[in-house]
Parts: structure tokens; sequence; C-alpha cells
């Protein structure tokens, strides 16, 4: 598959916080078509699970969520 469409830098995307409500910044790494992993809010503190995927014909998409949800 050609990926050379994906950039291997990071990009700067902003999203609510599902826990504070507080709009955060976070990088996504998109060399990485689909990922999920936690990154804890930078304002509570509170861990966020985060879907990611990045493609040509939607750029990225960030799901972000309570942990324990």
């Amino acid at each position: 598959m050609d990926r050379s469409y994906l950039m291997n830098t990071l990009e700067e995307f902003s999203l609510q916080c599902p826990n504070c409500g507080e709009v955060v910044t976070i990088f996504v790494d998109c060399s990485v078509e689909q990922q999920v992993y936690v990154e804890d809010c930078t304002v509570c503190c509170r861990p966020i699970l985060l879907t990611v995927s990045c493609d040509e014909f939607n750029g990225i998409n960030v799901a972000a969520r309570r942990e324990e949800d």
C-alpha cells in the first residue's frame, strides 16, 4: 500500500477533553494509519482514550472518550 500521502511528522490536533470539557492539544503521528492509546489531559490530568486514524481522504480523525467508558 502506498503511504506516501502520510506525513512522518507529528500533527497538532485540538479536541475537547471528555473528562473536564476543556479544549486540549494532542500530537498525532500520521505515519501510523490507525491507533488506539491513552493520553492524560493536560488540564485535569485524567486519562483520555484516543482512537486515531489518518488517511489521504479524511485527514486526521480522533475520537476521545473517558478511559472508564
